[in-house]
């Protein structure tokens, strides 16, 4: 039986839901991440709360009745539950397609446990098919370019503001055989925020909707 991507989605949401415990739930933000706050809701009675990777899951969160914490209030959080554009098998990811990528690195950094979910389109050898989304305060935003270009990039303004008010540049043509590297690289770029790749701190848990089923990979 061949399944509509978006039934992969709320299969492999439905199955993140065995590593909700109790507690306060780091949730992501994005098409998978939606799927994944309607699972929540049905189960928000064994949780605290929550915290949210961006102010759209933060009112998504609050629609179905579900607390948000803001992350200031929050030494640790035992799970944090998130899509990717892209993921291989050592856990590394890309993310950012949503533009929440600051927020939800800075709430997988506090997260004990960070479950990815995603179909098996997102499951990949290597990174950087995807263009990697790069978070630039406004006025380094030219500065920031010429410096990717100088990686081999090809970076693209995106018509996008973030949460934090910021712009993003979607680099192209990368191809990232070391994830860890390259992260930090764009990183030290002055006027950079952060860059979508989550290699530093990969994902611990993979839940991958394929036609088969859902797959697990730790």
């Amino acid at each position: 039986m061949a399944y509509t991507q978006d039934e992969l989605k709320q299969q492999v949401a439905k199955a993140a839901i065995e590593y909700v415990k109790e507690g306060i739930i780091g949730v992501g933000t994005g098409s998978t991440a939606n799927y994944f706050i309607e699972e929540l809701a049905k189960v928000k009675h064994k949780i605290d709360g929550a915290v949210a990777s961006s102010e759209a899951t933060a009112e998504r969160l609050r629609g179905h009745g579900i607390q948000v914490f803001d992350m200031n209030e929050i030494d640790t959080l035992d799970v944090y539950v998130d899509g990717a554009d892209e993921i291989t098998e050592h856990m590394h990811m890309l993310k950012g397609g949503g533009g929440a990528l600051t927020r939800e690195k800075i709430v997988a950094a506090v997260a004990k446990t960070f479950v990815c979910i995603c179909d098996e389109t997102k499951y990949v050898p290597v990174l950087g098919k995807f263009p990697l989304p790069v978070e630039v305060l406004p006025m380094a935003r030219s500065q920031v370019a010429r410096a990717l270009v100088k990686l081999g990039g090809q970076p693209k303004l995106r018509d996008f503001t973030t949460d934090n008010g910021n712009v993003i540049l979607d680099v192209h043509n990368l191809t990232i055989e070391d994830p860890i590297a390259v992260e930090a690289e764009i990183n030290q770029i002055v006027g950079v925020v952060t860059n979508g790749l989550f290699a530093a701190r990969p994902a611990n848990v993979l839940l991958l909707a394929t036609a088969e089923g859902v797959k697990t990979y730790k």
